[in-house]
């Protein structure tokens, strides 16, 4: 089930030929947000948990689907930055985000898109100005940019597209 956002968002807006940027929020509820090259900025959740029918390499085959159907509808992503997880609580999340991490830089460097890890207590303080803010926090930081996130795995990844856009991807 995916749900998303649709805010436009004037105030950063690219001059024309602004490659498309993805920020993604790896986990079974995967956040994401991106800007497409004319400025608008979509954002929402997509799930790739398994049915009880599936092998266990499907959740990695869907997602990899997505990203195809992402990149076909969106255009040719510039780049793609993520939530660089150091530390899990349970071993299930670590290797669901290990399988995610495989699939999304293999699906890269296949399809030739640059992409960049970004430290959690990054992406929390350029959202909140606190390195270890709460999950209530990120999603009020990215209701206060305007946007209605579903979740924390939303407001992360329009945390992450918001560093990327403001930092020049950790560059600025």
């Amino acid at each position: 089930m995916a749900h998303a956002s649709l805010t436009p968002s004037p105030a950063i807006a690219p001059s024309g030929g602004t490659p498309v940027l993805l920020a993604l929020d790896l986990g079974t509820t995967t956040g994401w947000a991106l800007r497409a090259a004319d400025g608008l900025i979509t954002s929402g959740t997509v799930s790739f948990r398994p049915s009880r029918y599936d092998g266990g390499g499907m959740r990695y085959v869907r997602f990899r689907a997505w990203l195809e159907r992402l990149a076909a509808d969106a255009g040719p992503i510039g780049a793609i930055h993520f939530e660089e997880v150091r530390r899990h609580v349970g071993t299930d999340a670590a290797h669901v985000f290990g399988g995610l991490l495989a699939t999304l830089t293999a699906w890269a460097e296949t399809a030739d898109v640059p992409y960049q890890g970004v430290p959690v207590g990054t992406i929390k303080r350029h959202a909140t100005g606190k390195g270890n803010a709460p999950k209530e926090a990120m999603i009020a930081a990215a209701r206060a940019r305007g946007f209605s996130p579903a979740d924390d795995n939303e407001a992360d990844a329009i945390a992450i597209l918001f560093w990327a856009i403001e930092t020049a991807g950790g560059v600025a």
